[in-house]
């Protein structure tokens, strides 16, 4: 039972070529398979999350697959949507250097501080399950630029304010090492 949590995680990596390749194939209802795709791979991060918490079967390696899928996948919406032009590239740039700062800032964390992360907060899940809604409705329903700029300027936002807390915890962690030092 170990290894399902982070074969799922495995199964979310590989989802995101065919993410990309459905987003882009030129057929009808294509969005459609997107949407499906792009929602298996949300559903499959509960699952392995949930899978690990329930049978307590948590890894080393599936702490650094979970969140790797969720990024690639993450980061492949935005930057297809971008493509494709409903999407500024400036959202592009904040949600990438968010993503690189975090993951330098969990690295330095547990390399230098000696710690495990705290799992992911509630205002970290409320932005992703935001950012999916925001992705989906754009993919779905014809939106007119300005809104689709506001929509993702509030994902965005709600990310950012996310990414603020995360550092607050990396700030926490860090004094509490020197602390004990």
């Amino acid at each position: 039972m170990k290894i399902v949590p982070n074969i799922i995680s495995i199964f979310r990596i590989c989802l995101v070529p065919v993410f990309v390749e459905v987003y882009f194939a030129d057929a009808r209802d294509i969005r459609v398979y997107a949407i499906m795709v792009y929602a298996l791979a949300a559903i499959s991060d509960f699952f392995d999350g949930f899978l690990a918490r329930k049978y307590q079967v948590s890894s080393n390696l599936g702490k650094l697959l979970d969140p790797l899928g969720d990024k690639l996948m993450t980061f492949a919406v935005i930057l297809c949507m971008t493509i494709a032009g409903p999407i500024p590239i400036w959202a592009v740039v904040i949600i990438g250097l968010k993503e690189v700062l975090m993951a330098i800032g969990g690295y330095v964390v547990h390399k230098v501080a000696h710690v495990e992360l705290p799992p992911a907060k509630f205002i970290g899940k409320v932005s992703t399950v935001v950012f999916f809604l925001v992705c989906v409705s754009v993919m779905i329903f014809a939106i007119p630029g300005n809104i689709v700029i506001l929509m993702i300027s509030g994902a965005i936002l709600l990310m950012l304010l996310a990414f603020a807390s995360y550092i607050q915890t990396y700030v926490v962690v860090m004094k509490n090492r020197e602390k004990s030092r």
